[in-house]
């Protein structure tokens, strides 16, 4: 039993299929992340292995990381940029097979930082569907100024595509920073205008929003509710995340919509 359990409201249990909080790994040891996740894992739906950082580590630690957050139903996965990578080099076959190798069976398809069609990144996408993987693809580019260049009408044609091709999920891109990138502005505020369009107009539950910054957070939580779906979070922020989603904090008590 949780301490002071008749205070907080009851949240969707896992697995779930909204509410999802994605927390970035940049390079944690196996030790420190046990440790979060015996006392906040419940909390993680997926995990990020930021960008190529996995690249960098003993492939046996990998492993057992990635058996360790699956222990915890928490979903990990490697970062797009990884994925582009491979691209880069036209080694994207081996990609998949390394990924299903080594016990991954969710990948992140993205263009953020390459130049990748749209039919290549639809392809990709039916490709690791078929071979047994949940997608998760990316929309926006890592580049501020190719960023902008997306309109709100090609944001959501291209989401529309790829969820048509088989994605799960769609990540909004805002990057590790949640500035001048997608939904928000130079500062790190939300571009509300732009997040009511892309809302109208696609399947919104399959969205995942990228929002590091806790402005950003408070923000989704209070327009969409407490099951909102919300990526980027830092491994120090997931119960502070939490806290806000369950009206724990001063920022949305009394104000969460369940």
């Amino acid at each position: 039993m949780k301490a002071f359990q008749f205070i907080a409201p009851e949240r969707l249990q896992k697995p779930r299929s909204i509410g999802l909080t994605m927390m970035l790994d940049k390079g944690m040891g196996i030790k420190m992340a046990e440790d979060l996740m015996e006392i906040s894992g419940e909390y993680v739906d997926f995990l990020k292995f930021g960008w190529g950082t996995i690249a960098l580590h003993q492939r046996d630690l990998i492993k057992s990381k990635i058996e360790m957050y699956q222990s915890y139903e928490v979903e990990p996965y490697p970062g797009g940029t990884l994925f582009e990578l491979a691209y880069f080099q036209q080694k994207v076959p081996e990609f998949f097979e390394e990924a299903e190798n080594i016990g991954f069976t969710t990948v992140e398809i993205s263009d953020g930082s390459t130049d990748m069609s749209v039919t290549e990144k639809l392809k990709f996408i039916s490709q690791a569907r078929d071979k047994g993987f949940r997608v998760i693809s990316e929309v926006g580019k890592k580049d501020p100024a190719e960023d902008l260049k997306l309109t709100p009408e090609k944001r959501v044609e291209l989401i529309k595509q790829e969820i048509d091709a088989g994605a799960d999920y769609v990540l909004i891109e805002a990057r590790e920073s949640g500035k001048n990138i997608g939904m928000f502005d130079e500062k790190g505020n939300v571009k509300q205008d732009e997040v009511d369009f892309l809302l109208n107009n696609t399947p919104s539950p399959k969205l995942i929003w990228e929002a590091p910054q806790k402005n950003q957070q408070v923000y989704f939580i209070l327009k969409m509710g407490a099951n909102v779906n919300l990526g980027n979070i830092p491994p120090e922020e997931v119960t502070a995340l939490e806290s806000m989603r369950q009206g724990l904090r001063g920022d949305t008590l009394g104000k969460v919509k369940f």
